[in-house]
């Protein structure tokens, strides 16, 4: 069985004290690819560094909502320079988050998510989209950039928002979340969705699923998403396995499986 965590923030922070021996083990654990999304310019520089230095690790490279409050004018002249980089395979993580009081206004949010996602028209790549608690300004913004497409990740919605994002040509990534006892709405979802639009992602080191919660997240907890999607779909694990692999690999245009 070969997994791909299709989004984990190996620059955070808490992997500081042993992040490249955490990303060396991924391979003898199961984890055929990793893909690592910038949440600002550093992180963002930092993701194609680990990119480099891996060969089943890829980047993407956006801002944030909760850290844009620093943006400048200037800033998708950088992120575009990072995006030359062949292993930089979307925009992202980008979109809004209106959950934390003290994050940017929402229309300066909103402001940075049109300008991401009009430079991600402009270089072909696809968007890894951040949606907290904005639902219905995240899919109006979505939705006026039609020529886009991407992955919501983290998916949290309504169902009726999940058919929309499916007609639309979207896929829906979802992390340990579905393994709490309060999942029953991204069960829905999940039960729904058509398994060629699903992807897997740990969000590490965030979002530790069940029985590890309260521990540091990371990729090798990711076959716990995927168990859940198969117990939901009535399908074995390694199906559940295969089909988000292989539907990471064509949603980020990887075409050859590194190990």
């Amino acid at each position: 069985m070969r997994l791909f965590d299709t989004h984990a923030h190996y620059d955070s922070g808490a992997f500081n004290a042993d992040r490249l021996e955490v990303l060396a083990s991924m391979p003898e654990q199961g984890v055929e690819l990793i893909l690592n999304p910038g949440c600002d310019l550093d992180s963002s520089r930092t993701a194609v560094e680990l990119a480099e230095r891996f060969p089943y690790v890829y980047a993407a490279v956006g801002v944030h909502p909760s850290d844009c409050g620093p943006w400048e004018d200037s800033w998708p002249e950088e992120l575009r320079a990072l995006a030359a980089h062949p292993k930089v395979r979307a925009i992202g993580e980008i979109g809004l988050d209106y959950y934390w009081k003290d994050n940017p206004a929402h229309d300066f949010q909103q402001k940075v998510f049109h300008a991401q996602l009009a430079l991600a028209e402009e270089l072909k790549l696809p968007v890894i989209v951040h949606d907290r608690e904005a639902h219905h300004d995240c899919l109006e913004i979505v939705r006026a950039h039609p020529n886009v497409t991407g992955v919501y990740h983290c998916y949290s919605g309504s169902l009726e928002d999940a058919k929309t994002l499916v007609k639309l040509g979207w896929m829906l990534s979802f992390t340990g979340v579905v393994t709490y006892k309060n999942a029953r709405r991204s069960l829905e979802v999940i039960d729904w969705l058509p398994l060629d639009r699903v992807m897997i992602e740990t969000d590490s080191p965030y979002l530790t699923p069940e029985p590890f919660r309260g521990q540091r997240n990371d990729s090798r907890k990711v076959y716990r998403v995927a168990e859940t999607i198969a117990q939901v779909k009535g399908i074995t694990l390694e199906e559940a396995a295969r089909i988000t692999l292989e539907n990471g690999m064509k949603f980020f245009g990887i075409e050859e499986r590194p190990l």
